[in-house]
Order: C-alpha cells, then structure tokens, then sequence
C-alpha cells in the first residue's frame, strides 16, 4: 500500500457510522460545521477527516465524557451533513477560520485539539493562526503539505495546481456507479478492518461532491510547512504503518520528521498494523494515546 492510498483521495475519507446521543448543538461561522457537545470537564474538540461523519470519533467521545466536555465537529456537506456554508469558498481554511470564532465565542480555555486527516490540517491551521486559542494539539496521519504524499517529493508548483484540479474534476464528474466501485477500493487501502468499510463507503458516497473536491483541492494547494513554526501548543503527530506496504518502517518514520521538522518538539509516534483510519484499525492504542496526550 503506497502513501496515496493510505491517505486516501477523494470522498474515500468517511467515517464509520456508529450513533451516539446529541447533548447540544451549535451552527456557527455561516454554517460551515456544527458542533455537539457533550460531558463536563477541560475542552477537547475533536474533527474528523474528508467526507468524513463526526461519527468516526464516538468510541473516543464516550471514553472522555465523563471526565472532559467533548466538542464533536460535523463538517456542512460532509456523510450526507447539509452543504449549507461550504457551498462556496475555502472549505478547510473557513473551517479553521470558524473554530477560532467558536472557541472564543464559547470561552473555551486553550481546548486541547483533535483532529484526522483533513481535520490534522484543519488543526495546524487553527493553532498556526491562532495560537493563543489551542492548548494542545493531536494531528492523526496527516502531512503539512499533502501534495508531496500525492505526487512526490519533485513536483512543482505548476504540477501540483494542474493535478490538484484534475483531481477535483475527477471527483465531481465520476459517474455514480463507477465512483462507488472506486470508493470500496480506495477505502480497502485505508481501513484494514474489513467489517467498517462498507460503512465508510456509504458514507463518502452520501457526501456532496462538489463540497468534497473542492476540500480536496484545497488540500493538496495547501503548504503548512512555514506555519509549523508558529504553532505554540504541545503537538502529537500519530502516524499509521502497515507491515504488508512496500515501505520500511524507518522510511516512513522518515517521511513525518522530515514534514514536521520545523515544528519544534513535536512528538511524533508511528503506530504499527494500522491503515489510515488508525481509530478504528488500533482503537485501543489510539484511545491510549489519546489519553497521554490529553494529560500531558
């Protein structure tokens, strides 16, 4: 299994459908997400990837709720949400952008910050911008700049703005059978666990296209690497790594302290026998660093 695929492209990055109650909710920043909450404690907000359901984090919110006040992110256009605010603009920045308004709007007092795949960039967005506002921040397989996972380390600029948007198209104009075929076989390269893909499947074919290319695009457009710098709170950079891909582990490892070398500090764990949704391939390690994380 190559890096593309283990980031996954397209709405392939759904969550696992697993319901759970909603305590309250919340439509801010023009309705680009919604947020329930739920238990009592220190603020943790957790965001989920592309085309990804809020959903994806239940083990974990029922983990925490009795001891911290959980802020579960729907992304609008995102596993069937409304398009509401997304319809037009930056889906990732605006996201971003209206979780600053959120936590200051809610007094929320240096939340601790996590967030998967798409959520990961939403996450350094937030504390790179707003550093003053995130007290602690967990990024779950991601890279500062996704374009090098995609298209390698040589692509320019130029390359990179001509592949984004054909990316983007393909998403947008894949007849619908055809794109429900890639999607099984995308998501089979991101979740090892066979029983949760049909799920995530459904899920990525239930969000709005147009709303996910875009997001797309966004991403593989998008250079973290000189904000990294700017960032203040502690960070954790989980990493997922399967035995059976063509990649040593030490290459690998390689990959994310290269990517997160401006980051000063930053603790970088790789987690072992996981494809990307590491929450739901090794939910027992996931949840144990989850905890060590929010401890410090």
């Amino acid at each position: 299994m190559n890096r593309r695929q283990i980031l996954g492209c397209g709405a392939g990055m759904a969550a696992l459908i697993i319901a759970g109650p909603v305590l309250a909710a919340t439509a801010p920043d023009a309705g680009r997400f919604t947020v329930e909450t739920r238990g009592q404690g220190p603020d943790v907000i957790l965001i989920p990837g592309l085309s990804s359901s809020r959903a994806i984090w239940e083990p974990t919110a029922k983990a925490l709720a009795g001891r911290y006040r959980v802020h579960l992110v729907q992304v609008a256009g995102f596993a069937g949400a409304p398009v509401a605010g997304n319809a037009s603009g930056p889906v990732v920045a605006g996201v971003a952008e209206g979780l600053a308004s959120y936590i200051q709007a809610k007094g929320l007092k240096a939340p601790a910050v996590i967030g998967h795949s798409m959520g990961g960039s939403i996450g350094m967005e937030l504390a790179a911008r707003h550093p003053e506002r995130v007290g602690r921040l967990m990024v779950v397989d991601m890279f500062p700049k996704l374009a090098v996972a995609f298209f390698g380390p040589t692509v320019t600029p130029e390359q990179i703005v001509k592949n984004a948007a054909m990316i983007r198209d393909g998403m947008v104009n894949t007849p619908a059978d055809q794109a429900a075929v890639q999607q099984r076989q995308t998501i089979a390269g991101m979740v090892k666990t066979e029983s949760a893909r049909e799920a995530i499947t459904q899920h990525a074919l239930a969000s709005d296209r147009d709303v996910s290319a875009r997001a797309m695009e966004e991403l593989l457009l998008t250079d973290l690497t000189p904000e990294l710098g700017k960032i203040t709170a502690p960070t954790t950079v989980l990493h997922a790594f399967d035995k059976a891909g063509p990649f040593p582990a030490a290459t690998v490892d390689g990959w994310y302290a290269g990517a997160y070398a401006p980051l000063k500090g930053a603790r970088l764990v790789r987690i072992d026998d996981t494809a990307h949704f590491i929450m739901v391939d090794q939910p027992d390690r996931f949840q144990a660093e989850v905890e060590a994380f929010l401890k410090g």
